[in-house]
């Protein structure tokens, strides 16, 4: 790579808390902000069967306050001080950021270790969020066209229960849960030695080790989760399921397919194919179904990436009175031609291209937000 085009220097550092706490600093003073990030290691994938939503549900309960801010106060503190923040959920882990001028670096170390140590857990909080995630099933899966295939695609996929109920869950669950059922998921999930703590922006390592110190060193760690089983059986489902959609205007399909996990060879190939097969105008499904046959309204694909088995699908939205099956075949074929045949040198070109577009983008910070390669990772709007 020319030095016209080479990437900063990263200065990463890691190191962990007595209390298990992960930190990782990253001191950039590129711009005069600073983003703080907190991963916990739970997700759909941690839930049991009867108390699924759990892991969403606390992405809103979260923002109800804590032992020294009040409800809604996490909000005012960030957009007074002239920052964003938001939180999101997948099957994998939930996050919670917020990026701030530099000089608020304590304001919002201060606001994360006070959610961690003493989160607001109260019937009234409770029965209040559930029903924020019941309304926002509503909106935008139950009254939205083709708002359940993805759901119905993952249980047709996968077999393990970790693996196959949605992020959203089960609305009955959430009815039944507890205010001593949540209690309990914050102790197990909620605790520093199952996070991640992530500083990024312009701060000096020293300081911010201090108030790392001073606000988290004295949260107290809690028994350590139960490893979680989400091996698949490795039989290929042959599964065909029709769902009617009366708010759909027009029939779609999707097709999906159990892939092996995520930072493997075999995903990293299947998720370059995935690329070359239906993102972006130039890609090979794009340029046949929609720019050639016109038979296609929109086409969709994504990789739904796990720790464990992960998942590829496809799907497109046919113009009326386009035969289905056939815009399936031509998929198909499109598939069985890049396993027979490879990909050709020009788009092993783009996909190097894409790789390094998208590699500078993120390290020049031109990404208001995280890249998303989950579709069922919610990004709920908290802050609107």
């Amino acid at each position: 790579m020319s030095d016209k085009f080479r990437l900063p220097s990263l200065k990463i550092e890691q190191y962990t808390l007595d209390n298990g706490l992960r930190v990782v600093l990253n001191p950039d003073t590129s711009v005069p902000v600073v983003s703080i990030a907190v991963y916990y290691d739970v997700g759909s994938r941690n839930e049991r069967e009867g108390r699924t939503g759990f892991a969403h549900l606390f992405e809103h309960m979260m923002f109800q306050g804590s032992d020294n801010v009040k409800k809604t106060e996490h909000f005012q503190y960030v957009m007074k001080a002239g920052g964003t923040m938001n939180g999101t959920t997948s099957s994998e882990r939930t996050n919670y950021y917020e990026t701030l001028p530099a000089n608020q670096l304590p304001l919002g170390l201060w606001l994360e270790s006070d959610r961690m140590r003493s989160l607001a857990v109260t019937e009234e909080n409770l029965d209040n969020q559930r029903n924020a995630v019941q309304e926002e099933k509503r909106l935008r899966y139950d009254n939205q066209p083709y708002g359940q295939v993805f759901d119905l695609l993952i249980e047709m996929v996968f077999k393990n229960f970790a693996n196959a109920h949605s992020v959203i869950g089960s609305m009955e669950d959430l009815d039944a849960s507890t205010v001593e059922d949540i209690k309990e998921f914050f102790r197990t999930y909620y605790a520093p030695n199952n996070a991640v703590l992530v500083i990024s922006g312009a701060f000096e390592p020293q300081e911010a080790k201090k108030l790392v110190e001073k606000y988290f060193a004295s949260i107290p760690a809690q028994p350590k989760p139960s490893e979680i089983n989400v091996e698949e059986p490795p039989e290929i489902s042959n599964t065909y399921q029709k769902y009617e959609d009366k708010l759909a205007p027009f029939p779609a399909f999707l097709i999906g397919w159990k892939i092996p996990p995520r930072r493997t060879p075999e995903y990293n190939a299947l998720y370059l194919a995935g690329k070359l097969l239906y993102d972006g105008e130039s890609s090979r499904l794009y340029q046949k179904l929609v720019k050639g046959d016109e038979s296609v309204v929109q086409l969709f694909g994504f990789t739904d990436e796990r720790r464990g088995p992960s998942g590829v699908a496809i799907g497109a939205i046919p113009k009326p009175e386009q035969d289905l099956s056939k815009i399936r075949e031509a998929i198909m074929n499109e598939i069985r031609d890049l396993a027979k045949n490879g990909p050709t040198a020009e788009e092993m070109q783009k996909l190097q291209n894409q790789l390094i577009n998208g590699t500078v983008r993120i390290s020049f910070g031109r990404s208001q937000r995280p890249e998303r390669f989950n579709r069922f990772d919610f990004g709920d709007d908290l802050d609107a």
